[in-house]
Formats: structure tokens, C-alpha cells, sequence
């Protein structure tokens, strides 16, 4: 059986890796971006300097060819379900590894000035679409100029390496996490970074008032300067972003534009097929497609039936994970539903960590209520919401402070009541050696 995988991130890596323990088939790896599997949340620190990409690098080279696990640089241009193949292109400069697995080449194509592009067939008797996401650039005119650009993929990266060298001044769209990352990138080279976020307060639709408020002052005393209610409307220049306009109509001065406004499934390649999709690829509770022997996985895969408390596209690492080691499973031979657990999620605003556990709307509804402590003169804050006839706990958010996962995972299983959680809440400390413990009084 040969097993293909499109897409070496979190996802489709850890399918091969389980497919691999589980199993004695075949199995390629197909990737665009890069040739070797990276953490892709280390981006921010390889432009930063504290890392080099290769200690992204998780594995060593030889891991692969070790594991049997064979990788192909290349694009997936269309695929043929019906007949179990699919069509890629690979740049002749490009690195193609175990080059043997490509059954044969069904056409060179040479253009003036240009390098030889080869297109490869591939046949596969299960394939794992593993495209995970691209960013979104909204309909702005303009987006094409030179200092324009999102953050997700080792390009943008080296995109961001080339156009940031000299800048004074840049404006970030958008008030998320990859936002505030791209701002601390920018900020670590002494450059002036605006942040536009359509809400009133900094992910006031995700994080409740007080810690919104929280996180805003913080950023706020870095120097970054957030404006509030306002969005972007026009991208001014010729060659280069030299300056935008908002829709307050302010013109900010810039000489880079980064813009955060979300990431979108990368499915592009499959519209006019057979395979169901919407936002992303639909997959049913085993990630099954409606085509047999093809599934998704990660950022690309649409739940048609999303678990409880989870959302139908889930850009998460953690959740990719998950999904690539149920596909393993299922394809190994034991068909296993993906059952993701407790929602959690964690982030770093600048040197502020973020975690949440559980259900934490940033407005609570009428039977919720939330216990909430700040410290008096730090950074520190802990929210713990409950059900409140039952009292029993639906949720945590902790701000510079860092929880026990499991600790908080099993209270929320086990549906443990405030009173329990505040009496035991040292056991959910997870802060190093030496910090001081947290007392919620």
C-alpha cells in the first residue's frame, strides 16, 4: 500500500510518523515549502536571532530515510481521483528526495529565461491532503506592491528578512496573534510598529474586557502603538508601500505593511473536483472525504460535524497533531474517530504568555459566571468560569502565569466545582523553580 501525504506540517508529519509505527507501507511526502519539516511557531525567532532555521528543524536529516519515509519538493498542480494519481511540478533546481518514487515523467515543459519545470505522476492507493493554510489578503488594491506581505511560510520569512532591512516605520493589519508576533519581530529591530485593530480594545471579541484591557496596556508599554476602531481602507505607492490611509481617514507613513487579517485554507488546487469542499476540505468524525480512500487533515480539513465546543475549521497545532495521529490509526487498520478533547490554546503577547482551557467567551452568558483575580502591581491575571447553579468549572485564562495542562484538562473532564479547583489550585501551578506561587485572594 502506498500512502501520499500532501504537506509536511504538524499534520501530515505526524501521520507519516504513526503510519510508519503502526504500519509497513509506503509512504511520500509531498511539500512546496520547505524540504525538511520545521516548527512553524519558531519563525518569529529565527528573524529574531535567538534561533537558527535549522534548530526548527526537529529531526536530523537521516531521520527519513531511516523511517522510510520518502519526500518530494514539489507543487501539487491537479489530482485525479478516479484514477488514484496526482500531477506535480518540481523546478529542475529544485531538491527532489528518493527521486525513484515518481513513476514517470509525463512532460518537460521549457520556457525562454526560465528553468525546466517537470511534471511528475504519482500514484497512490490512500492520499492525505494535508494543505494546511495560507493568508488572507482581503480585496485592498495594492496588495502587490513591494513591503506587503502576511507571515505564515518560511517565504514570508525570507520575504520579511529582505523587505524589513532599512525600514523606520510599519503598519500591521490586524489585532491577532500573528499579528502581534509580526509586531515583535518588526520591534526587535528598532522599528516603529502601528497595529490597526477594528475592535475597541486589543481581540476584545476573543479575550474578556479585563484581560483585553491587560494585554493592550502591555503591548502599549513596548511601544507599539495600537489604534482602536480603525481599519485599513487604501495602500498608497508605486513600486513600494510608502503609506495607508485609514478608515478614519489618517494617513500613517510606512514603508512595510503586514498584513494579519486571518489565514484561509490552502485548497486552491482542488476546486473542480469531485472532493466536497467549503471553507476547506469536509471530513466526517473518522476525517474521511466524500471519496473513499482520501482524507484531510489540519488547518484544510472542514468538520462537517465539528466536535463539542471546537469549531469546523481549527487552525491549531496541536489539533493537527491530533489529526495525523487518527488518520494513522484508521489507515493502519483501526478506524478511529478524531475526538480532539478539552479546547486549549496558548500564545505569547510579546513577554506576556497567554493560556486558555476550556469555554471562555469574551462575554459570558447568563448561566456562566467568572471568578477573576489580577495581581495588584504585576502582569498577572486568572479567570475561572462556572456554571452557576452547579458551580461547576467550564473554563481558564491565565496571563503571565503558566498553568499545568493536565491539571486543568482533568478538572474540566471531571467537571470539578470552583471551590475544589480554588482549594487544589496550587496544583496547577506549572510556573519554574523559584517563581513565586500564586495565591488567588
Amino acid at each position: 500500500m502506498h500512502v501520499v501525504i500532501i504537506g509536511n506540517g504538524i499534520a501530515g508529519i505526524t501521520a507519516a510518523r504513526h503510519l510508519r509505527k503502526n504500519s509497513d507501507c509506503r509512504i511520500t511526502v509531498i511539500s512546496k515549502e520547505t524540504n525538511y519539516f520545521f516548527s512553524r511557531t519558531a519563525l518569529m525567532y529565527v528573524y529574531m536571532g535567538h534561533l537558527k532555521f535549522e534548530h526548527t528543524q526537529p529531526y536530523e536529516n537521516w531521520f527519513w530515510q531511516k523511517n522510510r519515509i520518502d519526500l518530494v519538493r514539489g507543487t501539487v498542480e491537479t489530482v485525479s481521483f478516479s484514477q488514484h494519481k496526482l500531477f506535480l511540478s518540481a523546478d529542475s533546481h529544485t531538491v527532489v528526495y528518493q527521486p525513484t518514487i515518481l513513476e514517470r515523467i509525463t512532460k518537460v515543459a521549457s520556457k525562454p529565461n526560465t528553468s525546466t519545470t517537470q511534471i511528475h505522476e504519482l500514484s497512490y492507493n490512500k492520499l492525505i491532503i494535508a494543505t494546511g493554510s495560507v493568508p488572507r489578503f482581503g480585496d485592498w488594491p495594492n496588495t502587490h506592491l513591494e513591503g506587503v506581505q502576511g507571515l505564515y511560510t518560511f517565504q514570508d520569512l525570507e520575504k520579511l528578512e529582505y523587505t524589513s532591512t532599512g525600514v523606520k516605520q510599519a503598519v500591521v493589519v490586524g489585532g491577532g496573534l500573528i499579528g502581534v508576533e509580526l509586531a515583535e519581530m518588526l520591534h526587535s529591530r528598532g522599528i516603529h510598529v502601528t497595529i490597526l485593530v477594528r475592535e475597541s480594545n486589543y481581540w476584545s471579541n476573543i479575550l474578556p474586557p479585563e484581560e483585553s484591557t491587560l494585554v493592550t496596556q502591555h503591548l502599549q508599554k513596548r511601544g507599539i502603538d495600537l489604534r482602536f476602531g480603525c481599519e485599513l481602507k487604501t495602500i498608497q505607492g508605486t513600486q513600494r508601500v510608502k503609506s495607508i490611509i485609514t478608515s478614519q481617514s489618517e494617513t500613517i507613513d510606512c514603508q512595510l505593511l503586514g498584513i494579519s487579517i486571518g489565514v484561509e485554507p490552502s485548497i486552491d488546487f482542488l476546486t473542480n473536483t469531485s472532493l466536497e469542499t467549503q471553507r476547506g476540505v469536509l471530513v466526517n468524525e473518522y476525517l474521511e472525504t466524500n471519496l473513499p480512500d482520501v482524507y484531510a487533515i489540519g488547518d484544510c480539513a472542514e468538520h462537517r460535524t465539528p466536535p463539542h465546543g471546537r469549531k469546523s475549521v481549527e487552525q491549531i497545532w496541536y489539533t493537527g497533531r491530533i489529526m495525523g495521529e487518527t488518520i494513522a490509526q484508521t489507515i493502519a487498520g483501526q478506524r478511529t474517530a478524531y475526538q480532539p478533547g478539552v479546547f486549549f490554546n496558548s500564545a505569547k503577547f510579546f513577554d506576556l504568555e497567554y493560556q486558555t482551557y476550556g469555554e471562555i467567551p469574551a462575554q459570558c452568558p447568563d448561566d456562566i459566571q467568572s471568578f477573576y483575580w489580577q495581581h495588584p502591581t504585576q502582569e498577572i491575571a486568572i479567570r475561572i468560569n462556572y456554571r452557576q447553579g452547579t458551580r461547576i468549572v467550564t473554563g481558564f485564562n491565565a496571563l503571565g502565569t503558566r498553568l499545568r495542562h493536565a491539571t486543568c484538562d482533568t478538572w474540566l473532564r471531571e467537571q470539578r466545582s470552583l471551590e475544589y479547583v480554588l482549594a487544589h489550585f496550587r496544583e496547577a501551578d506549572f510556573n519554574p523553580e523559584f517563581f513565586e506561587k500564586l495565591r488567588l485572594s
